[in-house]
C-alpha cells in the first residue's frame, strides 16, 4: 500500500488522457504536447496467457476482466501514478457502444478509485487544436471511418457518416494480396502487414485509378523486399491497389468522398460552405502516403459529377493541417480539454456512486448547464 500511494505523491494532482482505440491506445498528461507514448489496445489474459485485443470481447464480464487488466497496465507501467482520486480524460467516439462505455466507467471507479472521469468526443476535442469553432472531422482509423460536421462548437449529429472502410479493410486487402508469402503465426501476419503497409504502400493518383479499372493497364510501381525471418517481395501491383477499396463506391453508393459530401448535404444551406472549406483528416490512416492528394481530387471531381452538382454549389474544398501527426490529433484535443476547468462535464466519484450510470451528454436529462439555466429563469 505504500507503494501504491507513494507513486501517487510522485504526480499529485495530475490529469491523465487516454484515447483508447481499437487498435492503438494513446496516453499522457493534460496540457503537454505530444502523448508520453503509443501501445497497442491488447493485454495478456491471465487466464488463458494468450494476448486478446481489448475490443474482441465477448460479453461485459469479459470486457471488464480486459480492461482491469489494460487499464492497471496504463497506470502502473506506463503514466506511473496512481490512480485513486486523480483525475481522468477519456477521448472516445460519439458512436462507442453504451456497454463499453459503462464498463469503462465501472471500472475506474469501482476498481480503480478515480477521483472524476471526462469523456470527450474524439470529432469535438481534435477541432480544439486547431482554434477555430467549425471543422468537418474525418476519423478514419483501423476499424471504420466515421465523420462528424462540427459547426459553431456544436456536433451536427444528424448528419454523421460512417462506413467499414479504415486500416482493417485495408489490412484484409493487403493479407488476401501475400496469403502465400506471409507467415503463418496469427500475431507474426498482423504485425507484418501493419510494417508493409506503412512503409511500402501508398495511395496512387486518381488518373492512374481509372486506368487501372481498364484493360489499358499503367506500367505497376516497382516490388519491393520487405526484410525479415523471411524476406517478403511486395509486387508493386499490390503496394499500389491496397488502399483502393477507400474509394471504390459500394452498392448504395458510398465511399470515403462520399461520406463527406453527404454530411454536408444533410447540414443547413448556410453551413455547407464553411464546412466544405474547414476539413480536418484525423486517424493513421490518413497519414498514408498520398491520402490527402487523392481525397482532394475525388472530392472535386464528384462535386462536378451529376450525383452532387445540382445538390451542392461547391466549387472548392479546403484542408486544415493540424498542430500533430493525424493518429494522435484527437489526444491532443484532449490534453488541451485536461487544462480547462470544465466541472459539468466531468462525472465524479460521489456521482457515479450514487447514480450507477453514465450522463450522455446529447440527452437533456443529462445536460445540466440547461438545467441550471432554466432553474435560474
Amino acid at each position: 500500500m505504500s507503494l501504491y500511494e507513494g507513486i501517487r505523491l510522485i504526480s499529485d494532482k495530475q490529469t491523465v488522457v487516454f484515447d483508447i482505440g481499437s487498435a492503438y491506445t494513446k496516453y499522457g498528461y493534460a496540457g503537454e504536447s505530444v502523448p508520453r507514448g503509443i501501445i497497442k489496445t491488447e493485454v495478456k489474459c491471465p487466464e488463458s496467457g494468450k494476448i486478446r485485443k481489448v475490443f474482441s470481447y465477448e460479453d461485459s464480464q469479459d470486457l471488464y476482466q480486459l480492461l482491469v487488466e489494460f487499464i492497471h497496465l496504463l497506470f502502473f507501467r506506463y503514466v506511473v501514478v496512481s490512480p485513486k482520486d486523480i483525475k481522468v480524460i477519456i477521448v472516445e467516439s460519439v458512436l462507442t457502444p453504451t456497454e463499453f462505455r459503462d464498463t469503462l466507467a465501472k471500472v475506474f471507479f469501482r476498481h480503480f478509485e478515480i477521483g472524476s472521469l471526462m469523456l470527450a468526443p474524439s470529432h469535438l476535442v481534435a477541432v480544439s487544436t486547431l482554434g477555430v469553432s467549425t471543422a468537418l472531422v474525418l476519423d478514419v482509423g483501423y476499424k471504420e471511418a466515421t465523420l462528424i460536421p462540427i459547426y459553431e462548437g456544436v456536433p451536427v449529429l444528424k448528419a454523421w457518416q460512417a462506413l467499414p472502410l479504415a486500416g482493417h479493410a485495408v489490412h484484409e486487402c493487403i493479407k488476401k494480396e501475400l496469403k502465400t508469402i506471409l507467415p503463418n503465426d496469427g500475431s507474426d501476419v498482423e504485425k507484418t502487414i501493419e510494417d508493409i503497409k506503412v512503409r511500402t504502400c501508398f495511395v496512387t493518383t486518381i488518373e492512374r485509378s481509372l486506368k487501372l479499372q481498364t484493360d489499358e493497364l499503367p506500367i505497376a510501381p516497382p516490388s519491393v523486399k520487405y526484410p525479415g525471418v523471411k524476406t517478403i517481395t511486395v509486387p508493386g501491383s499490390v503496394r499500389e491497389k491496397a488502399f483502393e477499396l477507400l474509394w471504390e463506391r459500394d452498392n448504395d453508393n458510398l465511399s470515403v468522398p462520399t461520406m463527406i459530401l453527404d454530411a454536408i448535404v444533410k447540414c443547413p444551406v448556410d453551413m455547407r460552405h464553411p464546412l466544405a472549406e474547414n476539413i480536418l483528416l484525423i486517424g493513421g490512416t490518413t497519414m498514408a502516403k498520398g491520402f490527402l492528394p487523392r481525397l482532394k481530387s475525388e472530392l472535386l471531381t464528384l462535386l462536378k459529377s451529376n450525383l452532387y452538382s445540382e445538390k451542392l454549389k461547391i466549387s472548392t474544398v479546403k484542408f486544415h493541417k493540424a498542430p500533430s501527426k493525424a493518429n494522435y490529433t484527437a489526444w491532443l484535443g484532449g490534453a488541451i480539454f485536461g487544462i480547462a476547468d470544465l466541472p459539468l462535464r466531468c462525472l465524479t466519484k460521489e456521482n457515479y456512486l450514487m447514480s450507477n450510470r453514465v450522463p450522455d451528454w446529447a440527452s437533456l436529462i443529462d445536460n445540466q448547464k440547461s438545467d441550471s439555466l432554466i432553474n435560474s429563469m
